[in-house]
């Protein structure tokens, strides 16, 4: 396909993918006193009895001005189809120049060290004691972390938090108590992400820039925190210009070198915003990657 095309359809995929109206939570819940230490919570439609939990971690290259509004309609969309759901904010990129990130001022820096894992591994902690009191209808041992782009990086490193290195302030005894993790388009190896300049070097960024990407990328490269013993399935689009297919190929690969099996599901003719736009098909095999491991 002329590259032209698949600019153009890349184009009207995200125009799509942001047209639709937020969906409001049915209820919001704090797991820290910073004001992007929140949580909506979505109850499922049309379900009765326990159903599974899906903890959405939005993505937007972990920079400030893309904030969990842009996933409610994708969130609205899996409560609709009997899930009950999580959508989790969390704090992104500092303003430049405040000594929180790196970048040249020409975009908002990606993420905050170590602000942004402290808030997922806080937000992850707590939400077990949140559903019990926001969500009753949600059954917690069924739950599935799904995030997209940089929200997908985010679900990886979640689930690996066993395994990150020792004395790492996130590290836990042991897996995660997850159904698995779902991750569409996911940021998931920093150094081919860098090579392809993902975000416009997003994942350097997040780690602090060139000074620190070395040495952090042990402890946040989900590349490079195999195997993790979670059920894991990644979700991308053969025509993704904002996070190409070779990124989650290259985990794939990693995960196999380490004893694991991951799934990869390519979609033909798709780019990075149909997978949670609720009108897309690609959105709706989302949800059935979903429900093969909540169910």
């Amino acid at each position: 396909m002329p590259d032209d095309v698949v600019a153009a359809r890349a184009a009207a995929e995200e125009e799509s993918a942001f047209s639709h109206p937020a969906v409001e939570p049915d209820a919001t819940a704090a797991y820290g006193d910073h004001p992007d230490q929140l949580i909506d919570f979505y109850a499922p439609r049309g379900a009765t009895g326990p159903v599974p939990l899906v903890v959405v971690l939005h993505g937007g290259a972990w920079r400030a001005p893309y904030d969990r509004r842009h996933v409610t309609p994708f969130a609205g969309f899996l409560a609709r189809r009997g899930f009950a759901v999580a959508n989790v904010e969390y704090r992104r990129g500092a303003t430049v120049g405040d000594g929180n990130g790196s970048g040249d001022g020409s975009a908002p820096v990606a993420g905050r060290w170590p602000d942004t894992f402290d808030d997922i591994a806080a937000a992850l902690d707590a939400l077990p004691a949140l559903v019990r009191e926001t969500l009753p209808q949600a059954d917690a041992r069924r739950t599935v972390l799904t995030g997209h782009s940089a929200g997908g990086h985010l679900a990886l490193w979640a689930a690996s938090r066993h395994v990150l290195p020792a004395g790492a302030p996130w590290r836990v005894d042991g897996p995660p108590p997850l159904r698995g993790v779902v991750a569409l388009a996911p940021i998931a190896d920093f150094e081919v992400a860098e090579k392809l300049a993902v975000c416009g070097g997003a994942a350097r960024q997040l780690l602090g820039g060139d000074a620190y990407f070395g040495e952090r990328r042990p402890y946040a490269d989900p590349a490079l925190l195999l195997p993790t013993g979670i059920a894991t399935t990644l979700v991308q689009g053969r025509t993704d210009l904002v996070v190409p297919e070779a990124v989650a190929e290259s985990y794939a690969d990693a995960a196999a070198k380490a004893g694991e099996v991951v799934g990869l599901t390519l979609l033909e003719d798709v780019g990075h915003f149909p997978l949670i736009d609720p009108v897309a098909d690609a959105c709706a095999v989302v949800v059935e990657e979903i429900a093969q491991l909540a169910w």
